[in-house]
């Protein structure tokens, strides 16, 4: 595939993901913004790790130059995306259902990634496959839940004693 095609698949990616996030509500977007950074920071020190390790390589990507991960998935596609998983995610649900809802995440992620891996020069797994990137977005979708968590936990008054 030409290198092109390949920056114009970048260009879709950007323009889908851009107007995603005219669909995170008004009254969202402070939790919205705390599971980006969140995300961003998580993505970072992975994917920079996974890089450096010679597991993965982007060769084309956005801002060669700078950083040799792909910003356009590691900095802004997979943190809108975990924005969306935190949103709708089914608290009064059973295990069962919470545990697909994580797998359907993950798949839904996993199987654009592996066509594109197959079909363009976007990415390139050297000593990586398909189910470490599963496990990989499995367990940091995970990660972000517990900060989620963590952070928004409603906050009780204390009791006062008589």
């Amino acid at each position: 595939m030409s290198r092109f095609i390949e920056q114009w698949i970048l260009f879709f990616v950007w323009g889908m993901t851009l107007a995603s996030l005219l669909l995170i509500p008004k009254e969202k977007y402070r939790v919205a913004l705390m599971v980006f950074l969140f995300k961003q920071c998580v993505t970072w020190l992975l994917g920079l790790l996974v890089v450096e390790w010679e597991w993965i390589a982007y060769p084309v990507r956005l801002f060669w130059k700078v950083n040799a991960t792909s910003f356009t998935f590691e900095y802004f596609v997979y943190p809108v995306i975990c924005i969306f998983f935190m949103l709708y995610y089914p608290e009064r649900r059973g295990g069962w259902a919470k545990l697909a809802y994580y797998a359907a995440f993950t798949t839904g992620i996993m199987v654009p990634e592996y066509v594109i891996e197959r079909c363009t020069r976007l990415i390139d797994y050297l000593h990586w496959t398909w189910y470490w990137s599963w496990i990989s977005l499995f367990l940091t979708f995970g990660m972000s839940r517990l900060f989620y968590v963590w952070y928004f936990k409603p906050v009780r008054p204390a009791k006062i004693k008589p």
